[in-house]
């Protein structure tokens, strides 16, 4: 069993940053590929960044990409999404997952996943 606690959220205004945390713990011996997901009012929950168990390498979604930065600590057995250039249609509530097998960017590839954080971009 792996626990995931994502924290870091909140609210921000368009051009703004956050940065998001996700905190492992439990079976962690063995590091992960990790993602990033985001689920929007009404929209499907939706892939926004994946890294591999050695840090390289990593993925964005096009609608992130250039914006977003995705890191791990594993001294820390932590993921970090850097997020700068924040729009509106980035609010969401964001979950961190761990990957079992598959589509890295499909999130029926993930096995276990965290509570969520709110983000919340104003115009």
């Amino acid at each position: 069993q792996v626990q995931l606690v994502e924290s870091g959220g909140g609210l921000v205004q368009a051009g703004g940053s956050l940065r998001l945390s996700c905190a492992a713990s439990g079976r962690t011996g063995t590091l992960y590929t990790m993602g990033w997901f985001r689920q929007a009012p009404g929209k499907e929950r939706e892939f926004v960044a994946y890294i591999s168990a050695t840090s390289r390498p990593t993925d964005y979604a096009d609608s992130v990409k250039g914006r977003f930065t995705i890191s791990r600590d594993p001294n820390k057995n932590t993921v970090t999404l850097q997020m700068n250039s924040l729009k509106p249609e980035d609010t969401a509530i964001y979950y961190c997952a761990k990957f079992r097998s598959g589509d890295t960017t499909d999130r029926a590839a993930y096995e276990y996943w965290g509570q969520g954080t709110q983000v919340t971009v104003s115009s």
